[in-house]
C-alpha cells in the first residue's frame, strides 16, 4: 500500500478509472459475431439499414422500457440485431466474459471430472486487523481492535482498494495453506486435482475444488 492514500480513498476515482479501463477493452477487444449461413444476409444488412431508423431506436431504448417497431425499416433493425451478437469476452463483467467463463468451467469439468467442493469464501474485513491496518494510516501494525464496530465501518469502506487486497491477500492464502494448490504436501481436502474461482460484486468469492 502507498503511504498517500489520496486516488484510494477517492470514491469517484475508482470508479472513473474502472469506467475508462472498460471502454478501453471494450473498444479495442469486442466484435460482432453472426452464424456462418447468414453472413452474406447480415453483410448486405448493414449495408441497407437506414442510420436515422437506428438512432432513433437507440434513442427509445436509452430511456428504458419496451420499445415496439412502428414500421419495416424499424421491424428491419430490430431483426438485424437479433441476428447480431456484441461479443466482448476480454470485458470484465460483460455478457460474453461470463459465458466464456461457464464454458472453461465445462470443459475443466470435462477433463477433470466434477468438483467435490464448492467453497463460499467472504471474509469479514470488518473485523480483520490486517485489513483495518491497510485502511487506516497507522504506520506500525497492531493485531488487535481499538476502534469501536461503526468506526470501523466507515473506515474501511472509505478505502475500497484496501478492502480487494486484503480480500486478494485472503485468497491467495486460502489457495496456498488450505488447499495447498502448488505444494508438496496434500492440502485439508487432500491434493487437490484442479480448482475454478470467480468473484462476486461485494467481494465473495465462490471456488469449485
Amino acid at each position: 500500500m502507498y503511504h498517500d492514500k489520496h486516488f484510494q480513498m477517492d470514491g469517484i476515482f475508482v470508479v472513473s478509472a474502472f469506467n475508462h479501463l472498460q471502454i478501453k477493452a471494450s473498444s479495442n477487444a469486442s466484435f460482432l459475431m453472426v452464424k456462418r449461413g447468414n453472413f452474406e444476409n447480415i453483410a448486405r444488412s448493414l449495408q441497407d439499414i437506414d442510420p436515422a431508423t437506428l438512432s432513433k431506436i437507440a434513442s427509445h431504448l436509452k430511456e428504458g422500457g419496451r420499445y415496439q417497431p412502428q414500421n419495416d425499416q424499424e421491424k428491419h433493425c430490430f431483426k438485424l440485431m437479433e441476428q447480431i451478437e456484441y461479443v466482448g469476452g476480454h470485458v470484465d463483467g460483460s455478457l460474453a466474459r461470463r459465458k466464456y467463463q461457464r464454458n472453461e468451467l465445462w470443459s475443466l469439468i470435462s477433463f477433470d471430472g466434477a468438483p467435490s467442493w464448492f467453497v463460499t469464501f467472504s471474509p469479514a474485513d470488518n473485523r480483520h486487523p490486517l485489513c483495518i491496518f491497510w485502511s487506516s494510516e497507522e504506520d506500525v501494525f497492531q493485531p488487535d481492535l481499538k476502534l469501536s464496530a461503526s468506526a470501523r465501518e466507515r473506515l474501511i469502506t472509505s478505502n475500497p482498494v484496501a478492502c480487494a487486497r486484503f480480500f486478494h491477500y485472503l485468497v491467495e492464502l486460502f489457495l496456498t495453506h488450505i488447499l495447498c494448490w502448488d505444494q508438496p504436501h496434500k492440502g485439508v481436502f487432500g491434493r487437490p486435482k484442479a480448482y475454478y474461482g470467480t468473484g462476486a460484486c461485494l467481494l465473495k468469492k465462490y471456488a469449485s475444488v
